[in-house]
């Protein structure tokens, strides 16, 4: 018996206004998912809030995001990180008007060698602040502290595409952050590798990020036996709660040729990437993909048995919709389609 949880963040357009981004999409599978289901509406989360609910991790003064995806990238065990880390990770800042306006690494690319160049000058910059900026992959750099800040910090995710002036760190010790988040843009301004990147026409990396602080948390709990994602978070949290992880397949048809009884989660999340730099057109392309290669195969296999249970769940800025839609529910046929504009 398979149960299968689809997590879509930013399968409804934020803009509820927008009614006619729907226009000319291919909505009448999921439509009959999302009328044949029993709904519940939760308030707005963060994605990486939503991801730390979901696998039982208490919130500290942030949720600790850091701690685990360190502990996925060394493949250590939970003990084995230990104290206080913060991620740091490279953006690209741009000032319109009186906003400084950011970009994650989905508005750019950039080299193992173009990071470890960058890192290793902060962090010869920053030696007598006691400051180290640890390099585990190109676009996740971390920092280790000796004491706890007393600090909250905004998740990356959440201000991509947004005004940073409405997000930086607050509580007594932010201050500080605050001036080495200046120091860092003034050293990356004028970085020879940002000179070369300007000249290939390429976003340069002109600043950190610091977010997800906290300790390694004592339980991290699943009730997936299966978490089949493209997404590293998704695949941290797997592999600290002991749970099989394995990359997106092609489609569903893929998928289904491997899947084995059990609760599985599948993370689709290139409509959030999208909708994060209010991108509408290339939302409505990945939209369309997602209804020919996720969406239209679940709901014939879960017609012919193949599924036993179907959640899926979305969120954006305005709420968190939670679907859920056994077979026996298929033959409700009282249960009228409404357009996709109505949940948003």
């Amino acid at each position: 018996m398979i149960n299968l949880h689809l997590f879509i963040p930013s399968l409804f357009w934020h803009d509820t206004s927008l009614h006619e981004i729907y226009q000319e999409l291919p909505t009448s599978n999921l439509e009959s998912i999302l009328a044949k289901s029993s709904m519940k509406t939760e308030v707005p989360q963060k994605y990486e809030e939503w991801f730390c609910k979901v696998f039982s991790i208490t919130k500290q003064q942030n949720w600790p995001i850091a701690p685990i995806t360190l502990n996925a990238e060394t493949l250590n065990k939970i003990s084995q990180v230990k104290g206080y880390w913060l991620r740091a990770d490279p953006v690209h800042l741009r000032i319109e008007q009186n906003h400084i306006l950011l970009a994650d690494n989905h508005a750019f690319n950039i080299s193992i060698k173009e990071s470890k160049q960058l890192a290793d000058s902060l962090n010869q910059h920053f030696v007598s602040r006691g400051l180290e900026f640890l390099l585990m992959n190109h676009d996740r750099w971390y920092v280790n502290l000796a004491k706890t800040p007393d600090m909250e910090t905004c998740e990356l995710s959440h201000i991509t595409g947004k005004n940073i002036n409405d997000f930086l760190p607050s509580g007594r010790d932010s201050q500080f952050w605050h001036n080495i988040f200046n120091e860092t843009q003034m050293l990356l301004h004028e970085h020879p590798i940002n000179l070369d990147r300007l000249a290939r026409k390429e976003l340069p990396i002109n600043s950190v990020w610091f977010w997800g602080g906290g300790v390694m948390p004592e339980s991290v709990q699943s009730t997936f036996h299966h978490i089949w994602s493209n997404d590293f978070l998704s695949r941290a949290l797997a592999l600290t709660s002991d749970t099989k992880h394995t990359k997106l397949p092609l489609n569903a048809r893929a998928w289904q040729q491997h899947a084995t009884p059990g609760n599985h989660m599948i993370v689709l999340d290139n409509l959030w990437k999208k909708a994060q730099y209010n991108d509408a057109y290339s939302w409505q392309k990945e939209f369309k993909q997602l209804e020919k290669n996720w969406l239209d195969p679940f709901f014939t296999a879960l017609q012919k048995g193949e599924i036993n249970k179907l959640t899926l769940t979305s969120l954006n800025k305005n709420a968190i919709r939670n679907f859920t839609l056994s077979r026996k529910n298929l033959w409700k046929f009282w249960r009228v389609t409404r357009p996709l504009s109505i949940y948003a």
